[in-house]
């Protein structure tokens, strides 16, 4: 651990790199047309993957940068749950071959507000429309405040196989300010339930920088979750940008921690949990030794998409539902994020993308360096400089920068050979910035390196 690094860095507003180029340089530019030609493109001798975006929920997290609404009736996601179904069958009959998918991922929101027949039902609709392979991944993200036995049972007989629970503090005096009380027991209810259904394969999402925050509340919850024992950890640092979302505006600035109490917090975890015996895996994410995504790091095949780290190296990714992002060889594709306006759009029969982005030899190349960066704390500049026929002092965008995290020790450079130091780790966002090209003339707000 280097807090004199968390000091000097931690204040940066970087993209977490999910994607290279980030969203906030998608543009209209990029629609329906490009969209349908790059899906008639796809070769359907890879899988794909597929991931479904549910923005709702039954009460709103003060906290939550994700698109979603709340609504208390059951109609409205019924009519979103066909909408789904809808869009499916669109997307597989532009591309005109059943193409074959290795993971499903319903995100949100909330993906288990449905009821336990919608969600069977939009379950059938994907397996009748793709060739869902019989060793899929499918995954859910559940609030475990709502989930009922029934939704565990239907979890369970559409084939879902691993479940993402939302965690974030088991702290009544970090909850209240949040708006999101949830205790221990019924987390460990949740559990249970998902086990009792055949789901064993589970993600606990934490977070710290929370307001009234400490090490010691922080160290607590991850004592309560290691009871529980899931394969994975998600630790993220709480992004506060009421600029972006307004809801946030709840939460009183004057009790956030601040960024060194922030690393402390997150470093405090991270010792937690490689103390229980997981591994970590890149910046923010932690596995048992047996999981996939352990394996995948230790063979150094990990990926990082939209949810993370993965061990998903399917290059298409569909995207259905309001806001959702795909990806194909081509470029990025999202659809439109105002509920109304996507219902509206694939009610006319029409795919719903309204901004995209198409890669330019350029942003591939950089894109293969960030990954690997981001995944294994390391990289080759002149390996990947010649798979994509670039001389490899061309790589570094902010030299500058690059210059100081060498001189701080947090980098080091052996000709080509790009490696985060140990204790550094948490600053590989800082890292993969440098060879940004699209970040010097970003205007979009992120959110803190640390």
């Amino acid at each position: 651990m280097r807090p004199d690094l968390a000091i000097t860095y931690g204040q940066d507003r970087l993209p977490r790199y999910t994607s290279y180029p980030t969203a906030p340089h998608f543009s209209p530019a990029i629609g329906v047309a490009d969209y349908r030609r790059w899906l008639r493109s796809i070769s359907t001798r890879r899988p794909a993957s597929i991931y479904l975006h549910v923005p709702f929920c039954r009460s709103m997290c003060w906290y939550c940068g994700c698109h979603t609404s709340v609504t208390r009736r059951d109609e409205p996601i019924a009519l979103y749950a066909s909408g789904l179904r809808t869009e499916a069958h669109l997307v597989a009959e532009t591309i005109g071959q059943r193409l074959p998918v290795s993971h499903i991922h319903f995100g949100g929101g909330t993906p288990t507000i449905m009821t336990p027949e919608t969600f069977a039902d939009l379950v059938g609709a994907l397996r009748y429309s793709y060739f869902v392979l019989p060793d899929a991944e499918i995954a859910v993200e559940i609030d475990p405040r709502t989930l009922t036995e029934p939704m565990a049972e239907a979890l369970g007989f559409s084939g879902v196989n691993r479940a993402s629970l939302g965690v974030q503090s088991f702290d009544p005096a970090v909850q209240r300010p949040i708006n999101r009380l949830q205790g221990f027991e019924q987390t460990a209810t949740c559990v249970e339930r998902l086990r009792r259904a055949g789901i064993d394969k589970l993600n606990f999402d934490l977070l710290y920088g929370l307001p009234l925050q400490t090490v010691g509340s922080c160290l607590d919850t991850v004592g309560k979750c290691i009871e529980l024992r899931p394969s994975r950890f998600s630790v993220f640092g709480y992004a506060h940008i009421p600029s972006f979302k307004k809801h946030q505006r709840a939460i009183d600035e004057g009790v956030l921690p601040g960024g060194a109490e922030r690393h402390s917090q997150s470093e405090a975890i991270a010792e937690a949990l490689v103390g229980a015996g997981y591994v970590r895996i890149g910046f923010d994410h932690f596995a048992l030794a047996d999981d996939s995504l352990a394996a995948a790091k230790q063979e150094g095949r990990l990926r990082r998409n939209f949810q993370g780290y993965t061990d998903d190296s399917a290059e298409t990714l569909i995207g259905l539902g309001a806001s959702a992002i795909g990806r194909t060889p081509q470029g990025f594709v999202q659809n439109a994020v105002a509920t109304h306006d996507y219902l509206a759009r694939v009610a006319e029969d029409q795919l719903a993308t309204v901004r995209g982005y198409a890669f330019t030899d350029d942003d591939r190349f950089r894109a293969d360096i960030i990954e690997r960066v981001m995944c294994d704390m390391a990289v080759d500049l002149s390996k990947i400089a010649r798979s994509h026929g670039r001389d490899p002092h061309t790589a570094i965008v902010n030299r500058r920068r690059l210059d100081g995290l060498i001189a701080n020790g947090a980098v080091t450079m052996d000709d080509d050979r790009l490696s985060v130091s140990a204790g550094a780790e948490f600053l590989v966002r800082s890292v993969a910035s440098a060879f940004d090209a699209h970040l010097p003339s970003s205007v979009a707000t992120h959110s803190r390196a640390v």
